[in-house]
């Protein structure tokens, strides 16, 4: 399990490291302002090919599409690459024993051997279960229902994470630099009933003393950025790819990113039509907050791109 994971009824998230990951992204958040200079962009969005991620509970069910953000320098040297992509990065799975950056280190590794600087992974709506496509296909485990063994080596990381890595420089290669991109920012907060026991539970029990209201809800916050041409709402949580989908289709930018996980974790983010409605979702039900979470969250995240500007358009 990893070590900052912590699920309902398990004790398995290491508080110390916990604080320590915390500490190290403040400290590499101030060196990075403290260290920054003139930069340019490219950002680009399409299809990544090949066997990187499949749907676990109906296997072509998933968003294909990566979303790539280059800065590079005035003279075109890559300074940073962000990969955001919806996949688990689970490719070893909980019983591995070990600390391990997954897919993601290789991914990272072969980023910045091949364009220099450095590299970064946002997921996206990877809910329900989206997930490294480690299948083993030809080990079927239930061949009816369509579920295989899986490959569970760091070969197989090696493979899906530079993979990734290629599809990612492959698509923002050809991308013109936006050399003055404009930049928005908006955040909003966001209430959200907790109908969950188990979850419930969590929020008043866990060390992390998580802050609540007294009407049984919690309270998060949701971030819209325009840059350039690209626009990206944050997920505090992991949304089913329905809701992915839904959301970039409605959303304003040339390129929509979505950051999943991001400020909060609070469970699976279903809509209410799929929560609690076929055996499949009984634990990504049992593991959200709420029948309400999907529509709540929708509603206040297309009120926030309805009210910002229109991102630039390329030229």
């Amino acid at each position: 399990m990893p070590a900052t994971l912590c699920r309902p009824n398990e004790s398995t998230g290491d508080l110390a490291y916990i604080d320590s990951v915390c500490t190290k992204a403040a400290e590499a958040v101030n060196a990075a302002i403290d260290n920054s200079h003139l930069a340019a962009i490219r950002i680009a969005t399409g299809d990544a090919r090949g066997r990187i991620a499949y749907n676990y509970y109906a296997p072509d069910l998933y968003d294909r599409r990566m979303s790539v953000i280059q800065a590079v320098t005035p003279t075109g040297k890559p300074i940073a690459t962000l990969v955001n992509y919806a996949t688990h990065p689970e490719v070893l799975g909980a019983d591995a024993g070990i600390l391990s950056p997954d897919l993601v280190g290789p991914m990272c590794d072969r980023v910045q051997e091949k364009v220099g600087g450095m590299a970064l992974f946002m997921n996206g709506a990877q809910g329900g279960v989206i997930t490294a496509d480690n299948r083993d296909l030809d080990r079927p485990k239930d061949a009816m229902r369509g579920y295989w063994h899986d490959n569970r080596t760091w070969d197989e990381c090696l493979r899906i994470g530079r993979l990734m890595a290629d599809e990612a420089l492959r698509l923002v290669s050809h991308e013109l630099v936006q050399h003055d991109p404009r930049l928005f920012c908006r955040a909003v907060d966001v209430r959200f009933p907790v109908e969950s026991d188990a979850l419930w539970d969590v929020v008043l029990h866990s060390p992390l003393r998580y802050s609540h209201n007294h009407d049984r809800s919690v309270t998060t916050r949701v971030n819209l950025v325009n840059l350039g041409n690209a626009q990206i709402l944050t997920i505090p949580g992991e949304a089913l790819p329905n809701i992915g989908f839904y959301l970039k289709r409605k959303m304003r930018g040339e390129h929509n990113l979505l950051f999943g996980l991001t400020n909060d974790a609070f469970g699976y983010i279903l809509t209410k039509v799929d929560y609690n409605s076929f055996p499949r979702y009984d634990y990504v039900s049992r593991t959200s907050l709420g029948e309400m979470t999907g529509e709540i969250y929708i509603e206040q995240a297309l009120s926030l791109v309805a009210e910002s500007p229109q991102p630039d358009r390329q030229q």
